[in-house]
This record gives structure tokens, sequence and C-alpha cells, in this order.
């Protein structure tokens, strides 16, 4: 993600599990002339349901005129802006490191530090998978980019106010 956290909003968005609704949404989205920093859909515990987690840039009033249009698309059934709540919110990203000897050893403490974990070895290569909050994983994709960082896959976001509702 280019654009720096704090200016980040995250919505959730509890859907219908119906074909081209992800299309509606990031369709409504673009035409307010946002761009999806992160974006992540999944089936949610209720049959026939998905939920999407969507981080845009843009500000809190600009949000709501975009969740009220939203709350027009008929299979859109929640809307919930998580920004300003207490809530986890988590990524997964995958990085390949073509490391070896000792600067394999620094980068793989490292990437434990952070509480991941090697996921594939080479002989020159080592791949490694973490998975946390947005900052944390941010720090250590800045460290590991001095042990010479080959490949770079991550997830959109999942988001979930804590507490009861």
């Amino acid at each position: 993600m280019p654009t720096s956290s704090a200016s980040l909003r995250v919505l959730s968005v509890e859907v219908e599990n119906n074909p081209g609704i992800l299309f509606r949404v990031a369709g409504m989205i673009r035409r307010r002339g946002f761009n999806i920093e992160g974006l992540s859909v999944g089936r949610t515990d209720r049959p026939g349901r998905s939920r999407m987690t969507l981080t845009v840039d843009a500000g809190a009033a600009e949000v709501d005129q975009v969740e009220k249009q939203l709350d027009r698309l008929i299979e859109v059934i929640e809307i919930e802006d998580l920004t300003e709540q207490p809530r986890l919110t988590f990524q997964l990203v995958l990085v390949k490191l073509g490391v070896t000897g000792e600067a394999r050893a620094q980068a793989v403490a490292e990437v434990d530090r952070f509480g991941g974990r090697v996921v594939d070895e080479g002989p020159r290569q080592v791949i490694v998978q973490v998975a946390g909050e947005f900052q944390p994983v941010e720090d250590l994709l800045q460290r590991l980019g001095t042990y010479g960082m080959v490949e770079l896959a991550r997830s959109g976001p999942v988001a979930m106010a804590t507490g009861v509702r």
C-alpha cells in the first residue's frame, strides 16, 4: 500500500454472494474517484453471504457518500466504517528473499522476531510468511528489503470490530 495508513479508511461490507457484486462495489468506488488500496473478499459463516474488507484513501465525509451509494445496491446487506472503531486488521504477506549463509540466518531471525515463519527454502532463496497488523508488517518489509527481496505477494486486509456489538 503506497499510501500512509493514517489516511486510509477501512470498510467492512457484507454482501449477498452473487456473481458480479465485487465488480459493482468496485465500480461504485471508482466512480467516486477513489482508489481501492486494499481488498479482501471471502465467504462468511452465513450461507450465501460474503464479507469485503476494503481500504480506500478518502475522508470521512467522502466515505459517508460512498456508503450511501453502496447501500442502494440490492446485494449489499451491511456496511460498516471500521476506521475509528476499536478493531483488528490483519494482512498476510509472502516474501521471497535471495539470501544465503549469514544473511539468510539474519533475515530468518528478523522474520522470527515479527512472528513470521519460513514456508519454503532453496539453496539460494527462502520464502517467508508474515501475518499481522499493517504497521508491524510494513516495518518488517522495510527491514527485509536490505536482504535482497526477490518477490512480494500480499493479501488485502481483513478487519473486524472488537468487543460486543
